[in-house]
């Protein structure tokens, strides 16, 4: 008989979360039926690599403080599905709208999907900026969405600093086999 953890199931069940995100994002309706959606999961140490650029990222539009909070988040995440767009540089204006419009739809679609599956997220520009600074992914315009299956959401009341005090302690998850 195999014995799977707790900490092991919940993290083999994120990443079957974010699987189904990718794809939602990916059959989600696109304007005239083009598909510039681009996506990805990053997990492990490329998480960290992640949280430590958003930490770096000079001009960000909310306060540090925010920031700190979201890097918070995503060092605790189990996962961040990365969405984003491509836009055509010789675009009109009309085509571009019409791509940040696939762009929201494809995001909803998957928080939605993550949502029906009682997995806790947040969208984040922050993350989807760092992604881009990271080359991890190539699209104009990203987004990122951490995931986290835990007893609490890790992703409630983070910007109160008493409330999001217990994320500071999170413990790792115990996996016999730790995600690269």
């Amino acid at each position: 008989m195999t014995v799977i953890n707790s900490d092991e199931a919940e993290f083999n069940a994120a990443l079957t979360v974010a699987n189904l995100m990718v794809a939602s994002a990916r059959t989600a309706p696109k304007a005239m039926g083009v598909d510039n959606i681009i996506a990805a999961i990053v997990t492990g140490e490329d998480k960290d690599r992640l949280a430590d650029r958003m930490m770096e990222s000079p001009s960000l539009p909310i306060p540090q403080e925010r920031v700190q909070k979201q890097v918070m988040n995503v060092r605790n995440a189990d996962a961040v599905v990365l969405i984003g767009v491509k836009i055509d540089a010789n675009a009109d204006e009309t085509q571009r709208i019409l791509r940040l419009i696939d762009l929201g739809i494809a995001i909803g679609s998957a928080v939605k999907m993550a949502s029906l599956l009682n997995v806790d997220n947040r969208v984040m520009y922050t993350v989807g900026r760092a992604a881009q600074d990271l080359k991890m992914i190539e699209g104009d315009v990203v987004f990122g969405i951490p995931i986290s299956i835990r007893g609490s959401n890790i992703f409630f009341d983070r910007y109160d600093p008493i409330k999001a005090k217990w994320q500071n302690e999170l413990p790792p998850r115990k996996m016999s086999n730790k995600p690269k």
